[in-house]
């Protein structure tokens, strides 16, 4: 995989260098709440704009229906990206069309322009691989180089991430390059004890990288609205908790598995449990009981993991050499039921070992929580990425800039 400083080394200057970066921020009524995504590819983008590029960003953002909405928008990304790199972005109103074209064929060396949101068109997602060349064939015509930096985006078979590297040079963005390192430091490189801590609301999303990591970590700590199944197929009642009946026998061969191979498997011992999910806007008071993990109420949900799981999360991670965290323990965004999401983020904190945030709801919650990212080994720009990778898949996006 070709990098960004061979490609440096090369000379860029006056060259029109596409940059697919991931700028896909949450937005609430037009406003970046996190611009984690944005403040990690500006490294690549400022060097290719020092060494005199012409430097065409693009990206998605959210689910539109292939077609323009306003509300999916790139222009607060845009701005944004302005203000990181101290200089005027420009930013085209449409992907390929004639806003596109004349605010490229307008760049002058060592400027950056943003084009419209790539999911506008049909022909990025699109499974018809001629459709999606053809998308492909048209971003070609804006550049004369390719550079893959949107981590977040690279287990996708879009057209900007998989196509569109085969039709210029193409290299790996600075982001790509710190990501996959990372990443080898969880699969071929790992130093033990390798402690995984999984959260998130559904065990389907998960049960591929359980099954992988079942042969390679040393402790799976399992929690959020997932944790519900596992206790569920242990015999437990879960009350009107989150639960995925389909997934039941699925649970219990891994725990069986996870006992037979010696893999520690740590499921919650306490809950908080309350009869009304939370109210995320207002963040008003919520009403909630701390009750044993196999005591959940009939009437009652479990919204975060109890006082004792945080301390016994804690001392799990303690010692470890390697930890890599996926997924928010509890709805964190309310206030009342962030403790057991701050409680991981802390004990990551305190510890000695080799720490990885696997992107998605865990960065935003280290940053929505106010950690310093610093304190973290690295936080992914791609949970749904990261967790493609640990499964051992073939990403489309990696295997397009490797060709």
């Amino acid at each position: 995989m070709k990098t960004i400083d061979e490609l440096l080394a090369e000379g860029v200057k006056g060259k029109r260098v596409f940059v697919r970066a991931d700028l896909n921020v949450p937005l609430a009524e037009g406003t970046i709440t996190d611009d984690g995504r944005i403040r990690a590819v500006q490294p690549t983008i400022a060097k290719l704009a020092e060494a005199g590029a012409r430097v065409v960003v693009a990206s998605h953002l959210g689910r539109p229906k292939d077609a323009p909405e306003p509300a999916f928008s790139l222009a607060p990304a845009a701005a944004r990206l302005g203000e990181l790199l101290g200089a005027d972005v420009a930013f085209a109103t449409d992907t390929v069309g004639s806003s596109a074209k004349e605010t490229v064929a307008a760049l002058t060396d060592g400027q950056v322009a943003v084009i419209e949101n790539l999911r506008f068109n049909a022909g990025e997602t699109s499974k018809d691989d001629a459709e999606r060349g053809a998308f492909a064939d048209r971003l070609a015509e804006l550049a004369d180089i390719y550079v893959g930096d949107g981590f977040g985006a690279v287990h996708r078979k879009h057209a900007s991430v998989f196509d569109l590297p085969a039709r210029l040079p193409h290299a790996a963005g600075q982001l790509i390059a710190t990501e996959v390192g990372v990443l080898k430091k969880l699969t071929d490189e790992v130093k033990r004890p390798y402690v995984v801590v999984l959260g998130g609301a559904k065990v389907s999303d998960k049960l591929a990288v359980i099954d992988e990591l079942l042969g390679k970590a040393d402790r799976i700590l399992i929690g959020g609205g997932m944790a519900y199944t596992f206790l569920y197929a242990k015999g437990h009642e879960v009350g009107i908790s989150l639960l995925q009946k389909d997934q039941v026998d699925k649970v219990k061969e891994y725990m069986a598995r996870a006992e037979s191979t010696g893999v520690e498997l740590v499921l919650p011992v306490d809950i908080l449990a309350s009869s009304d999910f939370p109210d995320l806007k207002t963040k008003a008071p919520a009403e909630y009981i701390t009750v044993d993990a196999d005591k959940i109420p009939a009437d009652k949900e479990g919204l975060d993991i109890g006082p004792k799981t945080r301390e016994l999360y804690a001392s799990k991670i303690a010692d470890a050499a390697t930890v890599f965290w996926n997924g928010p323990l509890g709805v964190f965004e309310h206030p009342d039921y962030a403790g057991g999401t701050r409680a991981i983020a802390q004990a990551l904190v305190d510890s000695d070992a080799f720490t990885v945030v696997g992107g998605g709801d865990s960065a935003a919650a280290v940053r929505t929580l106010g950690f310093d990212e610093n304190a973290f080994g690295h936080i992914s720009t791609g949970g749904g990425a990261s967790l493609e990778y640990l499964e051992g898949k073939t990403l489309p996006g990696l295997a397009a800039l490797e060709g």
